[in-house]
């Protein structure tokens, strides 16, 4: 495999409605078109987050045009982690109305708990159907039993995210990552590269990513998103037909 691999869809990016970000859904899209990426998902936070849009900027996703230049437009929210028992900052009627799902966990919900408590939230919101994707779940802030947590992922049909944001921050050690990769292969979890870009310029830029699965080992059929049909067919069978 080669040391860089190439996504056709980023399935975790922010928009200026995330007032932390910096970029338009147009500018992401342009930026995503420059690169030859298929699809964006807008992964904009969910209303728990300080800095997060009105709930009506998720409820009006509709105006848009589905494709921008290009680009496939996928409507989608990163939800947060609010307890021990799967609770998130979203109504499950938001949830089911929506195309793509990232859950993840911020501090800003969810206080940093003992691992026994981290792995009792992730057990708990794996269940939830309507989630896509476990959201940068090599964090150091947050530890847990990754390999009790990874079977629970592959039980219950959930992606696993490896984020190149969090990999350049710091937020997610090297070691993390790497075990992830290891236990994901271990038991065939799909995995998903993704930026979280909050520049456009980051869009679709995995590279720190993309060196860690190479040296793991990690087999490229277990990536979704190095092809868009894989991702369009996932979101089809989760979420029925949405026009795309």
């Amino acid at each position: 495999m080669s040391s860089m691999i190439k996504i056709q869809a980023d399935l975790h990016t922010h928009t200026v409605a995330s007032t932390h970000a910096y970029s338009t859904i147009l500018e992401n899209c342009n930026s995503a078109a420059a690169i030859g990426l298929k699809a964006i998902a807008m992964t904009d936070h969910a209303m728990g987050m300080p800095d997060s849009p009105h709930k009506w900027h998720f409820e009006n996703l509709i105006c848009l045009p589905r494709v921008i230049n290009g680009v496939t437009v996928i409507h989608g929210i990163e939800a947060d982690v609010t307890d021990c028992q799967g609770g998130l900052d979203v109504s499950e009627r938001m949830l089911s109305k929506l195309e793509w799902v990232v859950v993840s966990m911020h501090s800003w919900t969810f206080p940093p708990d003992t691992p026994e408590k981290n792995t009792e939230a992730y057990l708990n919101i794996c269940k939830n159907q309507w989630i896509d994707v476990i959201g940068h779940p090599t964090t150091a802030k947050f530890p847990y039993d990754m390999e009790k947590c990874v079977k629970a992922f592959k039980e219950y049909g959930k992606l696993v995210e490896i984020n190149e944001s969090s990999i350049l921050t710091g937020k997610s050690p090297r070691d993390n990552v790497i075990r992830m990769l290891e236990l994901c292969k271990k038991y065939e979890v799909p995995i998903v590269l993704n930026t979280d870009a909050h520049f456009c310029g980051l869009i679709g830029q995995v590279g720190e990513g993309s060196k860690l699965v190479t040296e793991a080992g990690f087999p490229e059929k277990l990536i979704l998103n190095t092809e868009w049909e894989r991702v369009r067919e996932h979101i089809i069978n989760k979420h029925g037909n949405i026009g795309i």
